[in-house]
Parts: C-alpha cells; sequence; structure tokens
C-alpha cells in the first residue's frame, strides 16, 4: 500500500492579490471624484504677513496646494457677514487639492505636504483709492448688509478640528451630511454590539487565568450568541423577543470578567484595535457615501439629459423657425442693454433670462447672448425658438465654431464656464467658532474673447448660469466705472499676497483682494483700452506648465486675478447673496432681500441634492407647460 501524500498547502497570495485589486477597484474612483475642486484654506491670527505656497509647477502638475491668510475684512463676497478685523497668515500643515467644479475630469489625490515656514512680512504698497460701492435698491428697508448667517451652533474644539479636517477631504459632502444625518433609532443592537467589543476585548485575558474556565466557557458562548444575533439583525424590530434575557447574561459576565485581575495593558491593547478598525470602516463607509454624493452633483440629471436629447432631435426634425429681422438687428445694438450667458445647460440659462426679464420695468431693448458649445447649440436653438421672454431677444451662439472660424490664433477652443474654488475661512483667536467653507468663482478662459465675440457691443453684464435676479438691474447700467473694466463683488478672504508661489515674479499689489463672478458689470471699450485680453494670452503662456486641460484650469485663478488687478469697480456686497449651493445657514429674509442670488457650489438648483429651502426661488421662473419637459419627467 503506497502512503497516501499530504495534502498541498492552499496557496493564500492569488487570494490576497484578488482581494487587493477589489479594494484598488473601490478606492481609485473614490478618490478621483473627491479631488474635483480648488481649495484655498485661510485663518486669522496678525496683520500683513504672507505664506509659502507649493510651487507653481506643482500645482501644474498634481493640481494641488495650500493657501492659507486673512479672512476678509469688509465682509464683501459670498455670504458677507459682520467686518472683521485683518488676520496673520497662518499656514496649515494639511494640504488640499486644487481642482475644479465644473466639467472636470478626475485628477490623482495628492500627498499631504509638509508645514512649510512663513516668510516675514513683505513690504506692502501704498493701494490706490478705489471708487465708491455702488448701493443696490431694494423693496425693503431692512439693512441687509449685517449678519447674513443663521446663528452658528456652539462647538468645542475636537468639533472644530473634525469639521475642518472632513470638508478639507470631502467639501461639501460634511455639511450635506450634517443635514440629512439620522438619528441612530436601534439602540438595543447598538447595545449588543458594545457589548460584544468590551467581551472580545477581555476574552483573551481572561482565557489565560488559571482557574476561571467557566468563566472562559461564560464569556465565549456569549460572544458567539450576540455574533449569530446580530448577524441575523441590524435593527431593534428584527432582534428576537428573549433578547433582553441575553443582554442581562452578558451583563453579568462583563461584570465578572472586570472583577478579575488581568493585565490593563492587553486589555487597553485589544479596545484600542477595535477603535481603529471601527474608525477605519467608518472612514471607509464615509467614502462610499461621498463617493454616490459627488456622483450626484457632477452628474446630469437623466431627465435633463432627455430633454436635449429631444430638444435636439426636434430642431433637425421640425421646419426651421422663421427668425424675426429686427430680433437679428438688435443683437449688434450698441445701445441696447445686452447680457451674456455663458452655458451648457438649457434650464439653467431659461431661468437666468426668465427671472431677469419678470423683474425688469422695460424689456424692448434687451438682449441675452447664450454662448454654449457644440454639443448643446441645437437644443438651446430649439428651445429659445419655441419660447419667448416678454419683448427682450435671445441670441444663442456656438461659442466652439466661432473660435475656430474667427479666431484661429486661440488655442482655447472649448468652452469653459466660470471655475470655482474652496476657500476655508476660520478664526484663531476663537477657535470654537465653525470653520466657513465658501465657493469663490472668477472668470473662465472663455470669458476673455467675449470682446472679441461681440465686436459691436461697448458694454455688457456678465450672468453666470446658476443665478436667479429677483430685482430690476437695469441701474447697473447707469454705473460710471471711470477707468475700471470689471464691475464684481470683491472677496477679500483672498489676497494677491496669498498667493506668492502661484503668482513668480509677476509684479502685483499683495493687498489686492480677489472677486467673484456672477453677476459682473463688463465696459468693452475699457477692456480693449487696456489690453485684457492679450494680457491673459500673455499670462496664460506664462502661467500653464503643460499644454493640457488640467495645467490651463489650474492656471486660471491667477490668471483671472491679475488680468484684472487695478480693473475691478466694487459693487455693493447686497448686489447678489452667494454659496446658495452648499450654505444652509443663510437667513431666508436676507436671501429674500436680495437683488440676486447665486448657487455658486455642488448643491445647483436643478438637482435632486439642491438645498430645498433655496431651490423654490430657482423653481418659481422654470417654464411651465412645456411639452418636452412633461416627456421627459422634468419636473417644475
Amino acid at each position: 500500500m503506497k502512503a497516501t501524500p499530504p495534502p498541498a498547502k492552499r496557496r493564500r497570495g492569488p487570494r490576497l492579490a484578488v482581494l487587493a485589486l477589489v479594494f484598488c477597484s473601490l478606492l481609485v474612483p473614490i478618490a478621483f471624484l473627491l479631488n474635483r475642486f480648488p481649495a484655498v484654506y485661510v485663518t486669522d491670527e496678525r496683520p500683513q504677513q504672507e505664506i509659502d505656497l507649493p510651487s507653481f509647477e506643482r500645482l501644474g502638475l498634481e493640481r494641488s496646494g495650500v493657501v492659507t491668510g486673512v479672512r476678509r475684512e469688509d465682509g464683501s463676497g459670498a455670504n458677507a457677514e459682520t467686518k472683521d478685523t485683518p488676520g496673520m497668515i497662518h499656514m496649515d500643515s494639511s494640504s488640499t487639492n486644487i481642482h475644479h467644479h465644473r466639467d472636470t475630469e478626475p485628477s490623482k489625490p495628492s500627498k499631504v505636504s509638509a508645514k512649510p515656514k512663513v516668510p516675514p512680512p513683505p513690504k506692502i504698497e501704498q493701494l490706490k483709492p478705489e471708487a465708491k460701492p455702488v448701493q443696490v435698491p431694494v423693496r425693503h428697508t431692512e439693512n441687509i448688509s449685517g449678519n447674513n448667517m443663521k446663528p452658528a451652533r456652539v462647538q468645542n474644539a475636537d468639533d472644530v478640528e473634525k469639521a475642518k479636517a472632513c470638508q478639507l477631504e470631502f467639501g461639501s459632502y460634511c455639511l450635506w451630511s450634517i443635514e440629512h444625518k439620522e438619528v441612530m433609532k436601534d439602540a438595543i443592537v447598538k447595545r449588543l454590539k458594545d457589548q460584544l467589543f468590551v467581551a472580545r476585548s477581555y476574552y483573551p485575558s481572561i482565557a489565560k487565568l488559571k482557574g476561571k474556565e467557566a468563566l472562559t466557557r461564560g464569556l465565549k458562548q456569549n460572544i458567539q450568541e450576540h455574533e449569530r444575533v446580530l448577524s441575523e439583525s441590524i435593527v431593534d424590530a428584527d432582534l428576537p423577543s428573549f433578547i433582553k434575557i441575553k443582554i442581562e447574561k452578558m451583563d453579568q459576565t462583563i461584570a465578572r470578567a472586570k472583577a478579575c485581575t488581568v493585565d490593563c495593558n492587553n486589555v487597553d491593547r485589544k479596545l484600542r484595535q477595535i477603535l481603529h478598525m471601527t474608525e477605519d470602516e467608518a472612514h471607509f463607509h464615509m467614502k462610499q457615501s461621498a463617493y454616490l454624493y459627488n456622483l450626484g452633483v457632477h452628474t446630469m440629471p437623466k431627465s435633463h439629459h432627455c430633454l436635449n436629447m429631444r430638444l435636439t432631435v426636434e430642431y433637425f426634425k421640425s421646419t426651421p423657425l422663421d427668425s424675426d429681422d429686427s430680433a437679428v438687428h438688435r443683437f449688434k445694438v450698441p445701445d441696447h442693454r445686452h447680457y451674456v450667458i455663458l452655458s451648457k445647460n438649457v434650464l439653467a440659462a431659461s431661468v437666468v433670462i426668465n427671472s431677469t426679464v419678470s423683474n425688469s420695468e422695460e424689456t424692448e431693448n434687451v438682449v441675452f447672448h447664450i454662448l454654449t458649445d457644440a454639443q448643446n447649440f441645437y437644443a438651446m436653438k430649439h428651445w429659445f425658438g419655441r419660447n419667448s421672454y416678454r419683448e427682450s431677444a435671445v441670441h444663442v451662439i456656438n461659442y466652439e465654431h466661432i473660435i475656430l472660424e474667427n479666431l484661429p490664433e486661440f488655442s482655447t477652443q472649448q468652452l469653459y464656464l466660470p471655475e470655482e474654488f474652496r476657500v476655508f475661512i476660520s478664526n484663531l483667536e476663537r477657535p470654537t467658532e465653525k470653520t466657513r467653507m465658501e465657493y469663490l468663482s472668477v472668470f473662465s478662459h472663455s470669458h476673455f474673447f467675449i470682446p472679441e465675440i461681440l465686436k459691436d457691443l461697448r458694454k455688457v453684464i456678465v450672468l453666470d448660469d446658476d443665478v436667479v435676479v429677483q430685482r430690476d438691474l437695469s441701474f447697473l447700467w447707469n454705473i460710471d466705472m471711470g477707468d475700471k473694466v470689471n464691475g464684481a463683488v470683491k472677496f477679500c478672504g483672498l489676497r494677491l499676497g496669498q498667493l506668492r508661489n502661484l503668482l513668480g515674479k509677476t509684479t502685483y499689489d499683495p493687498q489686492s483682494c480677489a472677486w467673484i463672478s456672477g453677476v459682473n458689470v463688463i465696459d468693452l471699450e475699457k477692456w480693449r483700452e487696456h489690453n485684457v485680453t492679450e494680457n491673459y494670452l500673455q499670462l496664460l503662456k506664462k502661467f500653464q506648465r503643460n499644454d493640457d486641460e488640467a495645467s490651463a484650469r489650474t492656471a486660471v485663478l491667477p490668471i483671472s486675478l491679475l488680468a484684472f488687478e487695478h480693473l475691478i469697480y466694487p459693487l455693493d456686497e447686497t448686489l447678489t447673496i452667494s454659496g446658495l449651493g452648499y450654505d444652509y445657514a443663510i437667513k431666508e429674509e436676507v436671501v429674500q432681500n436680495s437683488a440676486s442670488l447665486h448657487y455658486n457650489g455642488n448643491m445647483k438648483p436643478w438637482l435632486e441634492l439642491g438645498i430645498p429651502d433655496y431651490r423654490k426661488y430657482w423653481k418659481r421662473f422654470l417654464t411651465r407647460d412645456e411639452r418636452f419637459m412633461d416627456e421627459c419627467n422634468v419636473s417644475p
């Protein structure tokens, strides 16, 4: 008889490799989608100092960097609050990723950088006197220039740090998750899990004790029974009727185990292992939830995609709508009031136009120019050919075709929508205050070609497609901006001096404030006189390290700020209230009294994830009784 050979050992290598691949396949898309927003971190301490930033070359490659500095002093910008005192620029040890809100390809996450040294204060140049902000007429007499925020909940230092870390990693998902946090209702299941954790931590130490065999068997039996119950029940309603007896039995067993003399280090080590394992599991589930959230806010709703497709097909199937010669003539009349909208979203552009004309006293001389891409051009044409907005005229322009045919020397032929950057503002003197996250929106590359496309015009108002107008904006046409080019609301939470490493050796005023897009008055004659487009092209060659989209979009923040340095006419902060796409804490009366609403941030009003309290202001200007909207289940 031949001896039977021993069974071959199972090879664990292939199984571990498969598990590793599955784990990576989950983490990679999560990492890609979470790194989609530019981030700027600003804090308070002492005045007039700068920081060292990661080099722009690194930003061009990884699109990552950290910016810290004074928070805004004049209360201008998104969600303006009471005026703050100047603060020192403080470098935080964490690193944030610069990536973009709109139509952005996923980028690789950057590594956490070391804490850089704070250089000595720079020499501050004398600031030129600026024009006074224009006052915005409002219907109510109540002063809305004060605190726009709801009272913040008092937090301890640990909560502040956790909120800060969460927002740095996941952005507005943290705000959304707090608002939609569900209180755990299954208290019995939670208690069973807690008992199981404690019993597991004591079991190894009890099993080593002599004379405690009965306690060891009882502890093991209780652990197995708890594991079996939790494997079959995840809510209290599923628990067996005798569960209270098991809980009491486990309590008695744990009390006996605690009465024994054991090595506390072993118990402590086991509890820490369970704690770390639980934290890792919770963080993993948070990443999964954040992935789904980002997928929801960056994906066009199915109903909107259906609407675009139906409009495009109908455009080619139906007889071309007769164009109004008088309307075509109005497109080039410089004395008319011309509004420019860059958009790829039919409904968003429609709401901007409808809200503007609905609040305008006169619309005979109002003209809207919509710059869109080739993919959405025919859907836009058919929609605005079917729908009229009082006496105003709508001019749909294929931006990519215009640039390709008439301006082939410009390399930026793709349509870019306004870029948004995350800004974190905190106060080191009051660490218990909640860190504020705001979105800074600036002009994209496409905005710099508006004077080349609309050559016959002298003055325009540029509106973002996530804006809702609530007052008559005709007063903006009467503003005398002097030698300024861009009328905008300033955002002094970010200054050029805080972007020193990004700006390199370029000459600039370190105390010059940033500004926000949304509602901007543009003097095209002064634009051409100051050669803003030519300056932009020179800056693009300087700051764009690689000939790719990622590098170009990374460079848009310093380019936009430098191109309009000393050319910004400050508009009153009450012209627009920003933050309706991420901030749940804006007071309702402030929203109602504002001349315009800016839904900058992730939670756009046309998404299901939009903030319900603010969506109603956007939805009231949606077109009603539209056949294609009904067919595609677009609910007004």
